[in-house]
Protein backbone atom coordinates (compact mmCIF):
# COMPACT_ATOMS: atom_id res chain seq x y z
CA UNK A 1 0.00 0.00 0.00
CA UNK A 2 1.76 3.26 -1.02
CA UNK A 3 2.03 5.65 1.73
CA UNK A 4 0.61 9.27 1.84
CA UNK A 5 1.37 11.89 4.79
CA UNK A 6 -0.40 15.57 5.73
CA UNK A 7 1.81 17.91 6.84
CA UNK A 8 0.78 21.33 8.54
CA UNK A 9 2.67 24.84 8.50
CA UNK A 10 1.18 28.19 9.71
CA UNK A 11 0.19 28.91 6.04
CA UNK A 12 -0.14 25.89 4.23
CA UNK A 13 -0.36 22.27 4.24
CA UNK A 14 1.69 19.98 2.11
CA UNK A 15 1.38 16.30 0.99
CA UNK A 16 3.74 13.95 0.06
CA UNK A 17 4.66 10.46 -1.00
CA UNK A 18 7.11 8.54 -1.72
CA UNK A 19 9.59 11.42 -0.89
CA UNK A 20 8.25 13.79 -2.97
CA UNK A 21 5.79 16.30 -1.86
CA UNK A 22 2.99 16.00 -4.81
CA UNK A 23 0.84 19.25 -3.19
CA UNK A 24 1.23 22.35 -1.44
CA UNK A 25 -2.11 23.76 -0.12
CA UNK A 26 -2.06 27.62 0.79
CA UNK A 27 -4.53 28.35 3.26
CA UNK A 28 -3.61 31.88 4.33
CA UNK A 29 -1.70 33.16 0.87
CA UNK A 30 -2.48 36.74 1.59
CA UNK A 31 -1.74 38.47 -1.82
CA UNK A 32 -2.43 41.89 -3.66
CA UNK A 33 -6.54 42.35 -3.49
CA UNK A 34 -6.76 42.98 -6.71
CA UNK A 35 -5.65 38.95 -7.28
CA UNK A 36 -8.61 37.79 -5.22
CA UNK A 37 -6.80 36.75 -2.06
CA UNK A 38 -7.91 32.79 -1.64
CA UNK A 39 -6.34 29.36 -0.55
CA UNK A 40 -5.27 27.84 -3.86
CA UNK A 41 -2.89 24.46 -4.78
CA UNK A 42 0.40 25.43 -6.28
CA UNK A 43 3.01 23.34 -6.56
CA UNK A 44 1.11 20.01 -7.96
CA UNK A 45 3.44 17.67 -8.81
CA UNK A 46 3.98 14.26 -10.97
CA UNK A 47 4.90 11.38 -8.45
CA UNK A 48 8.36 11.71 -9.88
CA UNK A 49 8.77 15.43 -8.96
CA UNK A 50 7.44 17.61 -12.50
CA UNK A 51 5.07 20.41 -12.11
CA UNK A 52 2.19 20.02 -12.69
CA UNK A 53 0.97 23.76 -12.26
CA UNK A 54 1.71 27.07 -12.78
CA UNK A 55 1.74 30.30 -10.13
CA UNK A 56 0.85 34.03 -11.26
CA UNK A 57 2.18 34.28 -15.14
CA UNK A 58 2.75 37.47 -16.74
CA UNK A 59 -0.22 37.15 -18.15
CA UNK A 60 -2.77 37.24 -15.64
CA UNK A 61 -0.95 37.09 -12.40
CA UNK A 62 -4.28 35.89 -10.44
CA UNK A 63 -3.76 32.50 -11.98
CA UNK A 64 -2.45 30.53 -9.02
CA UNK A 65 -2.23 26.64 -9.87
CA UNK A 66 -5.60 24.95 -9.00
CA UNK A 67 -7.96 26.85 -7.10
CA UNK A 68 -11.72 27.22 -6.63
CA UNK A 69 -13.10 30.38 -7.96
CA UNK A 70 -16.33 32.16 -9.81
CA UNK A 71 -15.42 35.36 -12.16
CA UNK A 72 -18.98 36.81 -11.49
CA UNK A 73 -21.69 37.02 -8.18
CA UNK A 74 -23.90 38.97 -8.44
CA UNK A 75 -21.26 41.88 -9.80
CA UNK A 76 -18.32 41.27 -7.59
CA UNK A 77 -15.66 39.26 -9.13
CA UNK A 78 -14.03 35.86 -6.31
CA UNK A 79 -11.09 35.21 -8.69
CA UNK A 80 -9.01 38.09 -9.28
CA UNK A 81 -8.42 40.60 -12.27
CA UNK A 82 -10.11 42.17 -14.63
CA UNK A 83 -13.52 42.10 -14.83
CA UNK A 84 -15.65 42.13 -18.09
CA UNK A 85 -17.63 44.98 -18.62
CA UNK A 86 -20.92 44.03 -20.90
CA UNK A 87 -21.92 47.63 -21.36
CA UNK A 88 -18.32 48.42 -23.22
CA UNK A 89 -17.60 45.21 -24.41
CA UNK A 90 -14.29 45.07 -22.85
CA UNK A 91 -12.48 44.18 -19.49
CA UNK A 92 -11.26 46.73 -16.72
CA UNK A 93 -10.06 46.62 -13.09
CA UNK A 94 -12.73 47.49 -10.76
CA UNK A 95 -13.28 47.63 -7.62
CA UNK A 96 -14.91 44.55 -6.71
CA UNK A 97 -12.52 42.02 -6.48
CA UNK A 98 -13.40 40.04 -3.59
CA UNK A 99 -11.90 37.57 -0.91
CA UNK A 100 -11.96 34.14 0.06
CA UNK A 101 -10.75 33.89 4.21
CA UNK A 102 -10.12 30.24 5.42
CA UNK A 103 -11.77 30.57 8.81
CA UNK A 104 -10.03 27.24 10.21
CA UNK A 105 -10.02 23.56 9.09
CA UNK A 106 -12.57 20.60 10.71
CA UNK A 107 -11.14 17.17 9.88
CA UNK A 108 -7.92 16.14 8.77
CA UNK A 109 -6.57 12.54 7.88
CA UNK A 110 -2.65 13.22 7.65
CA UNK A 111 -1.19 9.81 7.04
CA UNK A 112 -2.29 6.79 5.35
CA UNK A 113 -3.32 5.41 1.83
CA UNK A 114 -5.08 8.68 1.95
CA UNK A 115 -5.10 12.34 3.04
CA UNK A 116 -7.81 14.73 2.99
CA UNK A 117 -8.60 17.57 4.94
CA UNK A 118 -12.13 19.55 4.99
CA UNK A 119 -12.18 23.31 5.33
CA UNK A 120 -14.72 26.20 6.38
CA UNK A 121 -14.15 29.31 4.44
CA UNK A 122 -15.92 32.65 4.04
CA UNK A 123 -16.74 34.88 0.73
CA UNK A 124 -15.95 38.61 1.64
CA UNK A 125 -16.70 41.31 -1.03
CA UNK A 126 -14.14 44.02 -1.53
CA UNK A 127 -16.71 46.12 0.81
CA UNK A 128 -16.73 43.57 3.46
CA UNK A 129 -19.69 41.89 3.34
CA UNK A 130 -20.06 38.12 3.65
CA UNK A 131 -21.64 36.89 1.10
CA UNK A 132 -20.58 33.40 0.99
CA UNK A 133 -19.93 30.40 3.29
CA UNK A 134 -17.83 27.51 1.94
CA UNK A 135 -17.00 23.78 3.25
CA UNK A 136 -14.51 22.23 0.55
CA UNK A 137 -12.79 18.82 1.04
CA UNK A 138 -9.75 17.82 -0.33
CA UNK A 139 -8.57 14.01 -0.73
CA UNK A 140 -5.65 12.99 -2.10
CA UNK A 141 -5.22 8.76 -2.56
CA UNK A 142 -4.72 6.58 -5.76
CA UNK A 143 -1.26 6.57 -5.51
CA UNK A 144 -0.07 4.44 -8.34
CA UNK A 145 3.72 4.42 -8.18
CA UNK A 146 3.94 1.43 -11.13
CA UNK A 147 1.83 3.81 -13.71
CA UNK A 148 3.07 7.04 -12.75
CA UNK A 149 -0.40 8.44 -11.40
CA UNK A 150 -2.27 9.62 -8.10
CA UNK A 151 -5.89 11.07 -7.81
CA UNK A 152 -7.35 14.22 -6.13
CA UNK A 153 -10.98 14.77 -5.26
CA UNK A 154 -12.73 18.07 -4.68
CA UNK A 155 -15.54 18.92 -3.33
CA UNK A 156 -17.63 22.04 -2.02
CA UNK A 157 -21.06 23.43 -0.95
CA UNK A 158 -21.47 26.99 -1.27
CA UNK A 159 -24.28 28.85 1.22
CA UNK A 160 -26.15 32.82 0.43
CA UNK A 161 -25.17 34.18 3.26
CA UNK A 162 -25.87 37.88 1.91
CA UNK A 163 -29.79 37.97 2.76
CA UNK A 164 -30.64 38.26 -1.14
CA UNK A 165 -30.51 36.24 -4.28
CA UNK A 166 -27.24 35.61 -5.90
CA UNK A 167 -26.10 35.27 -9.52
CA UNK A 168 -23.59 33.02 -9.72
CA UNK A 169 -22.23 33.45 -14.09
CA UNK A 170 -19.24 33.83 -16.25
CA UNK A 171 -17.89 36.28 -18.64
CA UNK A 172 -19.85 34.54 -20.95
CA UNK A 173 -23.04 34.65 -19.37
CA UNK A 174 -22.56 38.16 -18.61
CA UNK A 175 -21.81 38.33 -23.29
CA UNK A 176 -18.59 37.55 -24.06
CA UNK A 177 -18.41 34.50 -26.03
CA UNK A 178 -16.38 31.29 -24.74
CA UNK A 179 -15.09 32.87 -21.95
CA UNK A 180 -17.07 30.73 -19.26
CA UNK A 181 -14.22 30.45 -16.57
CA UNK A 182 -15.69 29.89 -13.29
CA UNK A 183 -15.38 26.97 -10.74
CA UNK A 184 -12.25 24.94 -9.98
CA UNK A 185 -9.67 25.86 -12.36
CA UNK A 186 -6.07 24.41 -13.03
CA UNK A 187 -3.28 26.50 -14.67
CA UNK A 188 -0.75 24.00 -16.10
CA UNK A 189 2.97 25.04 -17.07
CA UNK A 190 3.57 27.85 -19.51
CA UNK A 191 5.84 24.66 -21.25
CA UNK A 192 2.81 23.01 -22.09
CA UNK A 193 1.51 26.11 -24.34
CA UNK A 194 0.31 24.08 -26.99
CA UNK A 195 0.08 20.49 -25.66
CA UNK A 196 -2.55 17.47 -26.67
CA UNK A 197 -6.27 18.67 -25.59
CA UNK A 198 -8.63 14.98 -25.70
CA UNK A 199 -12.11 14.98 -24.54
CA UNK A 200 -15.19 12.23 -24.59
CA UNK A 201 -17.01 11.84 -27.77
CA UNK A 202 -14.68 14.05 -29.57
CA UNK A 203 -11.95 11.99 -32.10
CA UNK A 204 -8.75 12.52 -30.68
CA UNK A 205 -7.74 14.99 -33.15
CA UNK A 206 -10.22 17.44 -31.96
CA UNK A 207 -8.06 20.17 -30.50
CA UNK A 208 -9.25 22.66 -27.81
CA UNK A 209 -11.39 24.52 -29.39
CA UNK A 210 -13.44 21.35 -30.06
CA UNK A 211 -13.89 21.30 -26.14
CA UNK A 212 -14.37 24.85 -25.78
CA UNK A 213 -17.83 25.24 -24.17
CA UNK A 214 -18.67 20.84 -24.36
CA UNK A 215 -20.77 19.15 -22.28
CA UNK A 216 -18.44 15.67 -21.84
CA UNK A 217 -17.70 13.63 -18.72
CA UNK A 218 -13.78 14.36 -18.90
CA UNK A 219 -11.13 16.59 -20.56
CA UNK A 220 -7.47 15.23 -20.19
CA UNK A 221 -4.62 17.89 -21.22
CA UNK A 222 -0.87 16.46 -21.94
CA UNK A 223 2.25 18.59 -22.11
CA UNK A 224 6.20 18.32 -22.36
CA UNK A 225 8.17 19.33 -19.59
CA UNK A 226 10.91 21.84 -19.46
CA UNK A 227 13.69 20.98 -16.94
CA UNK A 228 12.39 17.60 -16.41
CA UNK A 229 12.76 15.09 -19.45
CA UNK A 230 9.58 13.94 -20.42
CA UNK A 231 5.41 15.26 -19.88
CA UNK A 232 3.18 14.62 -18.02
CA UNK A 233 -1.21 14.35 -18.25
CA UNK A 234 -4.18 16.24 -16.12
CA UNK A 235 -7.29 14.25 -16.32
CA UNK A 236 -10.18 15.98 -14.91
CA UNK A 237 -13.71 14.77 -14.67
CA UNK A 238 -16.76 17.16 -14.76
CA UNK A 239 -18.49 15.68 -11.94
CA UNK A 240 -21.32 16.79 -10.46
CA UNK A 241 -23.41 19.83 -9.55
CA UNK A 242 -26.33 20.47 -7.67
CA UNK A 243 -26.76 23.62 -9.88
CA UNK A 244 -29.41 23.73 -13.13
CA UNK A 245 -27.11 24.16 -15.51
CA UNK A 246 -24.72 21.40 -17.10
CA UNK A 247 -21.09 21.46 -16.01
CA UNK A 248 -19.55 22.47 -19.22
CA UNK A 249 -15.82 22.96 -20.28
CA UNK A 250 -13.60 26.28 -20.36
CA UNK A 251 -10.20 24.74 -22.31
CA UNK A 252 -7.40 25.99 -23.63
CA UNK A 253 -3.97 24.86 -25.17
CA UNK A 254 -3.18 28.29 -26.69
CA UNK A 255 -2.26 30.95 -25.60
CA UNK A 256 -1.62 28.53 -22.35
CA UNK A 257 -2.66 25.76 -21.26
CA UNK A 258 -6.14 26.12 -18.61
CA UNK A 259 -8.90 23.59 -17.56
CA UNK A 260 -12.39 24.53 -15.70
CA UNK A 261 -15.19 22.40 -15.62
CA UNK A 262 -17.51 25.46 -15.34
CA UNK A 263 -20.90 25.16 -13.20
CA UNK A 264 -21.72 28.02 -15.11
CA UNK A 265 -20.31 28.08 -18.50
CA UNK A 266 -23.16 30.36 -20.48
CA UNK A 267 -26.23 30.22 -17.80
CA UNK A 268 -26.36 31.59 -14.62
CA UNK A 269 -26.90 30.15 -10.99
CA UNK A 270 -29.25 31.86 -8.46
CA UNK A 271 -29.28 30.84 -4.71
CA UNK A 272 -32.00 32.37 -2.82
CA UNK A 273 -31.15 33.47 0.93
CA UNK A 274 -29.85 30.27 2.91
CA UNK A 275 -29.61 28.52 -0.23
CA UNK A 276 -27.04 25.92 -1.41
CA UNK A 277 -24.86 24.63 -4.35
CA UNK A 278 -22.42 21.61 -4.13
CA UNK A 279 -19.74 20.42 -6.64
CA UNK A 280 -17.80 17.20 -6.93
CA UNK A 281 -14.42 17.10 -9.38
CA UNK A 282 -11.45 14.12 -9.38
CA UNK A 283 -8.51 14.89 -11.58
CA UNK A 284 -5.96 12.69 -11.89
CA UNK A 285 -2.00 13.90 -12.44
CA UNK A 286 0.47 11.32 -14.32
CA UNK A 287 3.96 11.91 -14.82
CA UNK A 288 4.16 10.59 -18.55
CA UNK A 289 2.18 11.69 -21.69
CA UNK A 290 -0.58 9.13 -22.10
CA UNK A 291 -1.27 7.73 -25.56
CA UNK A 292 -4.97 8.55 -26.34
CA UNK A 293 -5.77 4.99 -26.42
CA UNK A 294 -4.21 5.17 -22.88
CA UNK A 295 -5.87 8.06 -21.60
CA UNK A 296 -9.52 7.10 -22.51
CA UNK A 297 -8.97 3.55 -20.86
CA UNK A 298 -7.99 5.23 -17.79
CA UNK A 299 -11.10 7.68 -17.87
CA UNK A 300 -13.01 4.79 -17.77
CA UNK A 301 -11.00 2.96 -15.28
CA UNK A 302 -10.57 6.28 -12.71
CA UNK A 303 -14.34 7.70 -12.88
CA UNK A 304 -15.45 9.19 -10.00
Amino acid sequence: MTHLTLRRDDTHLTVTTGGVDIARYAFDPGGALSEGPKPFLHPLRTLDGAPLTAYRPWDHRWHKGLQMTWTHVSGQNFWGGNTFRPETGDYALLDNVGRMRHDGFTAMVDAGAAVSFTEELTWITQAGEEWVTETRSHRFHGVDAERGLWLLDFSTTLRNVAGRDLEFGSPTTQGRPNAGYTGFVIRMPRAWTGGRVLAAGLPDDAGADAVMGLDSPWVALSGEHDEFDGGGTVLAFAGTSTGAPAIRWFVRSEPFPIIAPSPSFDEHIVLAPGAELSLAHRHAFGERIWTPAETRALAAELAP
